[in-house]
């Protein structure tokens, strides 16, 4: 009897689902540029970009963000490109799992910021404003720097 109830737990496990909806246990990846999304309640979903901190290029899920009640943020990880080890000046890729809670529809932005773009950030604090902010030129007259790229991110659960 126990040994009929291992192997029934070791196919449970093994047959990717989180259980009887049949939602797969890996989460489905979607492309950056896929701004739909359409997902089943309890199913998971990645996006994934590209990212270098040793030129300070980073992205990071800004407000306002998704309706906890339809969408949950399941955290972020990044992979350098170099292995288990990121060398300096090497990238990696950063991927943000979601999980999709009930129904219904809601938005959340992804904010990707530049050198030039934005100010006062960090690898893991957004800077506190994304507006343009004034860079001194070369000839002594302030310019504007281009603003961050902002992805929005339309969710629907049913």
């Amino acid at each position: 009897m126990i040994a009929a109830a291992l192997l029934a737990l070791a196919t449970a496990c093994d047959s990717g689902t989180d259980g009887p909806s049949g939602v797969s246990a890996s989460p489905t990846r979607h492309p950056v540029g896929d701004t739909d999304i359409t997902a089943a309640p309890g199913e998971r979903f990645t996006l994934t970009v590209d990212q270098n901190a040793s030129t300070r290029e980073y992205w990071y899920l800004v407000g306002p963000e998704p309706d906890s009640s339809v969408l949950v943020g399941s955290g972020r990880d990044y992979e350098p490109d170099s292995g288990d080890d990121s060398a300096p000046g090497s990238g990696g890729r950063l991927t943000f799992t979601f999980e999709a809670k009930g129904k219904g529809t809601t938005r959340f932005t992804l904010l990707h910021c530049t050198f030039a773009t934005c100010r006062g950030n960090t690898a893991t604090q957004p800077p506190a404003t994304t507006a343009p902010s004034a860079t001194p030129a070369t000839t002594g007259a302030a310019t504007a720097s281009p603003a961050p790229e902002r992805i929005v991110y339309t969710v629907t659960v049913g």
